[in-house]
């Protein structure tokens, strides 16, 4: 490992993206077309491979379809776990010894040196640094988000404080995230979520772990377990306790659950285990939303619906029930040929999108850029039954429909879907339009679709996990069928 060669000349990483479960295929798309490389989609669903050179970490960062991303310490495909509790978690231990962690760490350290950039970047931006210093300390948004863990299978995440190594001065809690998951026939669980803290004492601060320009500094680091499988003897508490307790020995690190500079990754599915280091603080999907409504789409997902849908330039694309904007936002900024319509019947609905919009201009005004330009989306409040568009005038609809939990109802939901399902295919263009829905309410979707069999035909399904709650993506395509002109309306 000593070599004299620049930081990241030619340093190769093996990246791991977690994506939207369902979406695995459109991430791999996007890799290959975006950064020239082939993806490998795990088994464990929800997560893509690919190696890139190190010096490509920005462009990795640019992708559209990830959560979180983290450099590969090592893969193995098939870990034979002892079935002895002790003797599992004691090869989980001993393991830590034998990883190759060198390049990995060279990887975080110059992802770490990419983000203090940016934010160097965006502090200048800023009128006042100093009140908003504190904000942009975690690169994009501010300081470091418990990962979104929405998009595993099945989840229940305990935090634990630990710390194996005994010393005289006491700290304040640290430790160890870890999401058990037992596999079920049925991933629709939600899983228990309970807390577990444990007070413990702190250890070595001795250390001088890795050194910034000439001083010693002791890095803080915790230990996320995510585990799924019913084959273990060990719960992902414990296999996140134990291998914490290596990595600090091994380090000199400083366990420290909250307020940690290193979050090493144990992903472990039945026979399949990755240990990983993490490269995002905060899931990516959070990028263009800042007012929140109370469902609001992830944008990995919105951008994996669109993409489903292959909008070409000058593609008229409509979401009639756009709630905080999510899709047509993400829709602007990645094909700006194309001209968005973005509407909800809801007042506030449609004045959270407009605030969203409006945070995207000023994000393009502070790139740098002297002439930002505008972005091709309108927001209308409307009826989505009665859609103030020509008949076939649009190429694509793409919307999260009620599901029917949190908004509406699913009763209201029989008359609602066949409804706007009609009224979608008179503002599509026959032959070539197409839609792309979410919606959770698969037995209502089915039988509304079945009504309207004349105008739309299901061409793809994709099976996403939303929040905990399993859902479709359904691709339409629109039938030459003609639709029936609505004199009336006009």
């Amino acid at each position: 490992a000593g070599d004299a060669s620049p930081a990241g000349a030619e340093l190769s990483a093996l990246i791991g993206a977690t994506v939207p479960t369902g979406f695995e295929q459109t991430a791999a798309e996007e890799v290959q077309e975006k950064l020239g490389s082939a993806s490998t989609v795990s088994r464990d669903r929800g997560k893509i491979y690919f190696a890139v050179p190190a010096r490509s970490l920005p462009q990795v960062h640019r992708l559209r379809s990830v959560d979180n991303l983290f450099v590969v310490v090592q893969e193995f495909k098939d870990y034979q776990f002892n079935e002895n509790k002790e003797h599992a978690l004691k090869d989980l231990e001993d393991l830590v010894k034998k990883l190759p962690w060198t390049n990995p760490l060279k990887v975080w350290e110059l992802n770490n040196s990419l983000k203090k950039k940016k934010t160097k970047r965006k502090k200048h931006n800023l009128q006042s640094p100093v009140s908003k210093e504190k904000l942009n300390d975690g690169g994009e948004e501010g300081g470091a988000d418990q990962k979104d863990t929405s998009g595993q299978e099945d989840c229940a995440q305990n935090i634990v404080g630990v710390d194996p190594t005994d010393s005289q001065d006491t700290e304040k809690l640290q430790g160890v995230a870890s999401q058990n998951s037992g596999e079920e026939e049925d991933n629709e669980q939600l899983g228990v979520k309970d807390e577990v803290q444990v007070n413990s004492r702190s250890g070595s601060n001795s250390g001088d772990g890795q050194t910034g320009e000439g001083e010693a500094k002791v890095l803080k680091f915790r230990v996320t377990c995510n585990r799924a499988g019913d084959k273990h003897s060990f719960t992902s508490n414990e296999a996140a306790r134990d291998f914490g307790g290596a990595v600090q020995e091994h380090f000199q690190w400083k366990a420290d659950m909250t307020n940690f500079d290193v979050e090493v990754l144990l992903n472990i599915h039945n026979n399949e285990m990755v240990v990983g280091i993490a490269l995002t603080e905060e899931s990516l999907h959070r990028r263009n939303i800042t007012h929140f409504g109370p469902t609001t789409l992830r944008s990995t997902l919105a951008y994996g619906m669109l993409r489903l849908c292959d909008p070409q330039p000058t593609d008229i694309i409509v979401d009639p029930m756009c709630g905080t904007g999510a899709i047509p936002i993400e829709g602007a900024a990645e094909w700006p040929g194309c001209y968005h319509i973005a509407g909800d019947n809801n007042p506030q609905a449609v004045k959270r999108a407009a605030n969203n919009i409006c945070s995207l201009l000023r994000k393009n005004e502070n790139k740098d850029s002297s002439t930002a330009p505008g972005v091709p989306l309108d927001i209308i409040q409307w009826d989505i039954c009665n859609l103030p568009l020509r008949t076939g005038s649009v190429d694509i609809v793409v919307t999260d429909m009620p599901f029917g939990k949190r908004i509406g109802s699913k009763k209201k939901n029989w008359d609602l879907y066949p409804a706007c399902l009609m009224e979608m295919g008179r503002v599509c263009t026959p032959g070539t339009g197409r839609a792309v829905l979410l919606t959770q309410d698969k037995k209502c979707f089915a039988k509304a679709l079945s009504r309207v069999g004349h105008i739309w035909r299901r061409a793809q399904t994709v099976w996403v996990n939303v929040g905990g709650l399993h859902a479709a993506v359904y691709l339409l395509r629109r039938t030459w069928e003609r639709a029936e002109e609505r004199r009336s309306f006009w």
